[in-house]
């Protein structure tokens, strides 16, 4: 069942990984972010790989066992590289600004909506005449930065017909025929 979790991660230079108690560390050039792996799931340090083991066969081992490993190479690519989203406006009159780590956004209601981001999260907003507002988030905790974009994208979500709401930058989105005029 669990490849992924087979395959040995590659330890980059600058990036220091420590086990202790069921717990994973990760220290890079971009900060330090943290998983608990339990007691079932062993990870080891070899040379300049980390390799993921499970105990046993079973099924609830081995969904595990990619999990973790999964997990821990989101922890080495965040702490190295980082991760970015960035989310379009489609709408007449949509607007989005930032001040400190408030997102305010004006999406076609009766008010604003202000957004406070984690500060594990960094946002901007720009505008550029005739184009449609771009916000960017950038963190080096994926789970992070995908849990504030889905929030985000619920705030107006896309509607199929005219395409208006908020989506990533290069999502498709499937168009609805609408009704067609009577002769």
């Amino acid at each position: 069942m669990s490849r992924i979790g087979k395959v040995p991660i590659t330890i980059p230079s600058g990036v220091e990984i420590t086990i202790e108690k069921g717990e994973v560390i990760v220290n890079g050039p971009k900060g330090r972010l943290t998983q608990n792996i339990g007691t079932e799931i062993t990870a080891l340090i070899q040379d300049d790989t980390l390799i993921v083991k499970r105990p046993t066969e079973q099924k609830r081992h081995k969904a595990l066992h990619g999990l973790y490993r999964s997990l821990i190479q989101n922890m080495v690519r965040g702490v190295t590289e980082g991760y970015s989203c960035n989310l379009e406006l489609v709408g007449v009159g949509y607007k989005a600004s930032v001040q400190g780590n408030v997102l305010e956004l004006n999406l076609g209601y009766s008010h604003n909506i202000f957004l406070e981001v984690p500060p594990e999260v960094k946002v901007s907003a720009e505008t550029a005449k005739g184009k449609n507002p771009i916000v960017s988030l950038d963190s080096k905790d994926k789970q992070m930065i995908g849990q504030v974009a889905a929030k985000i994208r619920s705030l107006r979500k896309i509607e199929p017909y005219k395409g208006k709401g908020i989506r990533f930058v290069d999502e498709e989105i499937r168009r609805k025929a609408g009704k067609t005029a009577a002769k």
